[in-house]
């Protein structure tokens, strides 16, 4: 399958099944912006649970938090977001369109004309906070989660004793104000994060970095991805603070693309904050009886451009059939439950019991669904179509037999299961 054609397929299937929509589409749509479906809202869901697993749920130590979208903006000015957050722009001359200057060449991709003189665009969000207007109520929609996490550093640090080396992690929306949106959900301008803060002895943060970088990449493979690689970023693309970032990439269709970066970013922050706020942002370390900044090792991935990639990855045609083959702890559903027939009601009623059953004793087991339309032959195309890896048959031996037909998404074979051991069966394969 061609690469082109690979992605207008995943496209048009996260449409149809209800894993992404255009945003605003009845209006005509809005540029960068996308709205997740009930089917891709699971999907999310179910990798930053497994995020939250590994990174936070896990360890013991680090804790997450939720801090707010708007925060007061000399937390920005101070980051250097408000004076250097930008992209280099040029504008076409002859249609106006603007892109970023690293994604066009010496003409307009749109209409061939040539470009003018580039400038910078600052990615920031404005908003206006409370009823007086002036410079006095310019705020920002925040572009990272991290800003949040530095400014709490010492709520979190007072709050629950902690000792280094330890994280903070936070999952939620960012806002950036992209010149030129493009490749579906890979870059928009409202998006998650999910992004981890650890702080640790300043001498011992080129260990840990590589820890980091080791632990994140074993996870995406754990989700499912096999087309990810590791990529050092050269001097003169890191940070100015960054004393080394690794980028997790994916082969998309439109080529290899970083899904997550892992950074060594010094004392930068907790630096600049301290600075600006005038208050003591250093960690007093009682073994050594001395204070300094600790340094901050941060691994940082995009949710919708990891769901991109799961669905990429997933896509599969087959002679009669497509499927898309995620792996059983991501799937936004673990198993579909049907009678064999829906006009038989003592098929439906054992097949609602093991339903609900399910859905309300093993729901730690994952997501059940029901699904009694047209003939199994046409539910068993669509559960393979939305990625649900097995499927439970209620059928008249089931009646005698107290036993159930368990279809398996990938090889297609069927097994007979005792009700009495689903539970144990779906715990065992989920392992």
């Amino acid at each position: 399958m061609k690469e082109k054609d690979l992605m207008e397929k995943v496209v048009a299937l996260a449409k149809r099944r209800g894993f992404v929509y255009p945003g605003s589409e009845i209006y005509g749509g809005f540029a960068g912006f996308y709205d997740w479906g009930p089917l891709g809202t699971k999907l999310k869901r179910n990798i930053k649970h497994a995020w939250l697993r590994d990174t936070v749920e896990r360890r013991d130590d680090v804790v997450d938090i939720d801090a707010a979208l708007i925060m007061n903006p000399k937390a920005w000015e101070a980051s250097g977001h408000v004076g250097g957050f930008s992209d280099a722009m040029v504008e076409c001359k002859k249609c106006h369109h603007r892109f970023r200057a690293d994604q066009v060449k010496n003409e307009c991709p749109d209409c061939g004309g040539d470009f003018g003189v580039g400038r910078q665009f600052n990615l920031m969000f404005e908003t206006r906070v409370g009823a007086a207007e002036g410079s006095e109520s310019v705020a920002y929609l925040r572009p990272e989660t991290a800003g949040g996490i530095f400014v709490n550093f010492k709520n979190v640090l007072n709050s629950t004793r902690l000792k280094l080396p330890f994280g903070v992690a936070q999952i939620g929306k960012a806002f950036r104000n992209e010149i030129n949106p493009r490749d579906f959900v890979f870059r928009t301008r409202e998006f998650e994060q999910m992004e981890l803060e650890y702080f640790v002895k300043p001498d011992e943060d080129e260990k840990i970095f590589d820890e980091w970088v080791k632990r994140r990449f074993a996870w995406h493979e754990s989700i499912g991805l096999k087309k990810v690689r590791l990529r050092e970023q050269a001097k003169e693309e890191r940070a100015h603070y960054s004393k080394a970032t690794t980028d997790i990439e994916y082969e998309f269709p439109f080529g290899w693309q970083e899904i997550e970066g892992v950074a060594n970013r010094g004392n930068f922050d907790l630096s600049a904050h301290a600075k600006a706020s005038g208050i003591d942002l250093t960690y007093f370390d009682e073994e050594a009886k001395e204070r300094y900044l600790p340094y901050v090792i941060e691994p940082s991935a995009g949710v919708e451009r990891i769901a991109l990639a799961l669905m990429c990855e997933a896509y599969t045609e087959e002679k009669e059939r497509v499927v898309m083959k995620f792996h059983p702890h991501i799937a936004p559903v673990t198993a579909a439950v049907f009678p064999l027939l829906a006009n038989k009601p003592d098929l439906v009623k054992l097949a609602r019991h093991i339903y609900e059953a399910l859905k309300a004793d093993h729901s730690h087991l994952g997501s059940f669904a029901w699904d009694d339309r047209g003939n199994i032959g046409k539910r068993y195309l669509s559960q393979d179509e939305i990625g649900t890896p097995w499927c439970i048959t209620v059928d008249f031996e089931s009646l005698e037999k107290n036993d159930v037909t368990v279809r398996d998404r990938d090889t297609t074979k069927q097994e007979r299961i005792p009700i009495a051991n689903l539970k144990e069966y779906f715990a065992r394969k989920l392992g």
